[in-house]
């Protein structure tokens, strides 16, 4: 697996896709379909999103690939479209919600069948003795 700190094409990516997430309505509507397969009628009724709001966020979520849809007679059903998405909303309500399983804020939890804990700083670079590092603190100061 490539870190995201190893392409820049990857990190573009990631950055495309969680701008889909970074919006309030968007969220709302995941977080619903977090909780199961439902109706338009019934993620608007659920979310007290206006219906034509609701049917635009949700055009974006099919064209980002965030939701699939299924037609049942007169009704379009919603579910989130992958295992994936399916992290990616719980781990958000985890961290910046009231926990979904129940365990604490920004502790560790279980999600998804997989048990997360918080990554360690990475460490910094070693300077050997006698080097100078004027020219890292002169780099930075450009930044």
């Amino acid at each position: 697996m490539t870190a995201i700190f190893e392409s820049r094409a990857l990190a573009t990516e990631i950055a495309e896709k969680l701008r889909v997430y970074a919006q309030p309505q968007r969220l709302m509507i995941l977080s619903c379909l977090l909780r199961g397969e439902r109706t338009v009628a019934e993620i608007g009724e659920i979310t007290a999103i206006t219906q034509p709001a609701l049917s635009q966020q949700l055009a974006e979520l099919r064209r980002a690939e965030l939701v699939n849809t299924r037609k049942e007679a007169k009704q379009v059903w919603y579910s989130l479209a992958n295992d994936g998405v399916t992290i990616c909303v719980q781990t958000m309500e985890a961290i910046f919600g009231e926990a979904i399983f129940g365990e604490a804020i920004f502790g560790e939890a279980n999600i998804g069948g997989a048990e997360l804990k918080p990554v360690p700083p990475a460490p910094l670079p070693s300077v050997s003795p006698g080097k100078s590092v004027a020219g890292i603190a002169a780099f930075a100061k450009v930044l």
